[in-house]
Order: structure tokens, then sequence, then C-alpha cells
């Protein structure tokens, strides 16, 4: 018997300047920021959910960018959700994306596909590496946009119950 395959979630810093853009959700116990992204389906190739994902999320259309986005970050995480038994298990695959002038302006200002239209925000880079992120790539932002074209992929050290905390 083998065991199951681990969920990757697939998500892409986007940055337009020395911005980024994040999914801002306010909870009860305070605020989230999200990378947008999402789970990748089942024999679906990454590249092919990353585009999938940032155009139901955003309605960004990958076409409009010149460089295709590049895998930087790697995070795995196993935490409990509150209210839960049963542990998350995900591996974040974490893309860079630089707009061109232009190109931000046709990304929603809403998330597209949440049923709540939560607001998509822009923030300074100095400003996100402050924020409660998920993933929690806070370490990775430091130097951004300025380290926009290292080397990666950069593990990230794991999210779990000792190092995040939901909201």
């Amino acid at each position: 018997m083998t065991a199951p395959a681990v969920p990757v979630r697939t998500s892409a810093v986007i940055l337009d300047g020395h911005q980024i853009c994040l999914i801002h959700r306010r909870r009860p116990t305070g605020d989230q920021y999200s990378v947008p992204g999402g789970l990748v389906h089942d024999i679906e190739p990454i590249p092919d959910a990353l585009v999938r994902e940032l155009r139901e999320e955003l309605d960004l259309d990958l076409g409009q960018v010149p460089d295709p986005p590049q895998l930087r970050w790697v995070q795995d995480q196993i935490s409990h959700r509150p209210g839960t038994t049963t542990p998350l298990r995900r591996l974040h695959l974490v893309h860079l994306v630089t707009l061109p002038p232009g190109v931000r302006h046709t990304i929603a200002t809403t998330e597209q596909d949440a049923e709540d239209h939560t607001e998509v925000t822009w923030v300074d880079c100095d400003e996100a590496a402050g924020l409660h992120l998920y993933p929690d790539i806070r370490p990775a932002l430091d130097g951004l946009p300025d380290t926009g074209t290292g080397t990666g992929p950069v593990w990230l050290r794991p999210m779990t119950d000792r190092t995040y905390q939901w909201r």
C-alpha cells in the first residue's frame, strides 16, 4: 500500500514595482493576507494550475506577462485549523511573477472565486513582511523586489502549530 500524496498548493508573489498583490481576509481573530493561488487538481501540471488559479481568483491573464512565473520558494505545512483534530498537510509552491507596466489595472479588486468577494490589495513589500501571511513566506520577502532574479527554489521553514497560527 502506498501513502497518499501530499496536496500541493501553487501560488504567486505578484510584484508591481515594490508592491505585492495579496488577498485580505478579515477574520474575528485578526486579519490574514494570502498569496493568490490554490490547490493543484489531480494530474494537472503545476504551470497549468497556476495559470488557472490566477485567472479564477484575480482574472489575471499570465499571457500579458512577458516573463514566465519562476518557482522561487517551497514550504511544507502540517498544522491544525481551529476546530479541527486532523492536521492540514500541504506543500506550497510559491512562484514569482513580475508585472510589466499597465497590467496591474487589469487585475480584479476582489477575489473572483470567493462567495464574499474578499478584497485584493497591494502592499509595499517591506510592509507585507510584517503581516500575517498565508503561506508564511515573510522571510522570503526580505529584499524583494531587488532579489527578483535569484535562482530558486528555496525551501522555507515548515509551517507547524508552533510556527503558524490560523486566523
